[in-house]
């Protein structure tokens, strides 16, 4: 919260303060911006906060930067780095109780005090973008303005949709939303103001230009290639009168208010996942090399498409149809016990749960239950995840070779959105790398600001480790 707190002394604007409980009991103060009495410019909000933050890092090298933060194991080193404390991300903290905060915010904090388009709906994805980049709870009006701003930036050329339509129709849907990011990238406003030469320290405002003009178009790509794969290319104009997420739901095909809000709900807590998952390490690693935010985004998404992190959402669900077809709706507490075994024992894994860092249940999975709960309570699969939810841990706990054996984000939002009509699986990723832009770009817009080094790791041979743990003997 450190980062939350400094920002607002810097501020000229007046704001009120909003008492909040925490987790623990104790009573946090939140920054709410009063929009009558401020900028609705996200882009001057930047530029005011950027030069503290960079006095700050440079502050905290020179006076802490011999500070030893851990050991390294050889674990570590054969396992992937695994738990090594060795990235900066700004916007986003995983804690492994607690779970994700944003900015110091955790979940259920930010759906009670961002701007939700409905009274006591879900949060506005537009408010969590402008928190991850301020450290600031927005306002409604400033919420609306950033809403109509990325709007106005979701113009996609047609060499976009060629470049999209050049693949077979049955190429994966996150082939084809790689292919068109990459396509993108040609209109990028950081590569045009590097090549005509311009000082480090405004890096990040062509990158703030991408970044958000890449937030706006990805929406419009992927429901291209949703309608091109299922819908017989019948595409649906995008709707001025309408926010973020329930644009983007609109441009899929689906206009239920219920939708809407699952969408909000879902691009909100899919955005951030602090710095070390596949997808975000690989922006922040692309990025470190001075590439724009096209570039960095496509590499993040060709990560997020591996089946242990993104693609996971897509085998939730068909696991749990393969369930179905083999058991039926009605199914057992003992049969699914059965079941479960039968996976594990086939030397498959049960997707949706775990997780590299949580210790606890993802409480993305919490929320996305408190919402069927809310809409969907009788649907049957909706009862089967619950009944996963009862049956899995204890087997897997039983099985002793799992560190965590709750579920995580993967475990129940492919059951929301087949209830809703979006029933194609392989798409889900998709909607997983739309969400995750946010969180991304937000990330990138601050590593130019605070100028990142170049990331460049040390790499040893297994030779080198039977050596240094010999003479460590």
């Amino acid at each position: 919260m450190s980062f939350f707190r400094s920002v607002s002394k810097l501020s000229k604007l007046r704001s009120r303060l909003v008492q909040q409980p925490g987790l623990n009991g104790s009573v946090r103060w939140l920054q709410i911006q009063s929009a009558s009495e401020s900028e609705l410019d996200l882009h001057s909000q930047l530029k005011e906060l950027i030069p503290e933050q960079q006095e700050r890092l440079k502050k905290l090298k020179m006076e802490h930067g011999k500070v030893q933060l851990g050991n390294i194991t050889v674990d570590m080193v054969l396992g992937g780095m695994r738990g090594m404390t060795g990235l900066l991300w700004e916007t986003s903290l995983l804690d492994p109780d607690e779970g994700i905060r944003f900015r110091g915010l955790s979940i259920p904090e930010c759906q009670k005090v961002l701007p939700a388009a409905v009274p006591g709906g879900e949060p506005l994805p537009e408010g969590l973008l402008w928190l991850l980049l301020t450290g600031k709870v927005p306002s409604k009006e400033q919420v609306d303005m950033l809403s109509k701003e990325l709007q106005n930036r979701a113009k996609v050329p047609d060499h976009v949709y060629k470049a999209i339509n050049s693949l077979p129709v049955t190429a994966h849907p996150m082939t084809q939303f790689v292919t068109g990011i990459m396509a993108l990238q040609v209109g990028s406003e950081f590569l045009k103001a590097y090549e005509k030469g311009m000082p480090k320290s405004k890096f990040w405002e062509p990158t703030y230009e991408d970044s958000l003009n890449l937030i706006a178009q990805v929406p419009v790509v992927a429901s291209f290639i949703y309608r091109r794969v299922y819908k017989n290319g019948q595409t649906v104009p995008a709707d001025a009168s309408l926010d973020y997420g329930a644009n983007f739901s609109h441009m899929l095909g689906f206009d239920g208010p219920k939708m809407q809000e699952l969408m909000r709900l879902y691009i909100t807590i899919h955005s951030d996942h602090e710095g070390g998952n596949v997808s975000a390490h690989t922006a922040h690693l692309v990025a470190s090399a001075l590439s724009d935010p096209y570039l960095s985004f496509a590499a993040a998404l060709n990560g997020l498409a591996g089946p242990l992190h993104g693609l996971a959402n897509q085998e939730v669900l068909l696991w749990i149809k393969s369930v179905v077809e083999e058991c039926g709706e009605n199914i057992t507490t003992e049969q699914l016990k059965d079941y479960v075994w039968k996976t594990l024992n086939s030397g498959k894994v049960v997707p949706g749960f775990g997780h590299g860092v949580l210790r606890k249940t993802d409480p993305r999975y919490m929320c996305q239950r408190e919402f069927a709960l809310k809409h969907l309570p009788d649907d049957p699969l909706f009862q089967l995840v619950s009944k996963l939810y009862d049956v899995v841990p204890p087997v897997l706990t039983q099985l002793g070779k799992v560190k965590n054996p709750w579920p995580n984000v993967d475990a129940h939002s492919g059951v929301l959105l087949n209830h809703f009509g979006l029933t194609e699986a392989r798409y889900f990723t998709v909607l997983f790398g739309v969400s995750r832009s946010i969180g991304i770009g937000s990330q990138l817009i601050w590593d130019r600001a605070l100028g990142l080094a170049l990331e460049r790791p040390k790499s040893v041979t297994m030779e080198w480790l039977e050596n240094y743990c010999k003479k460590a003997a």
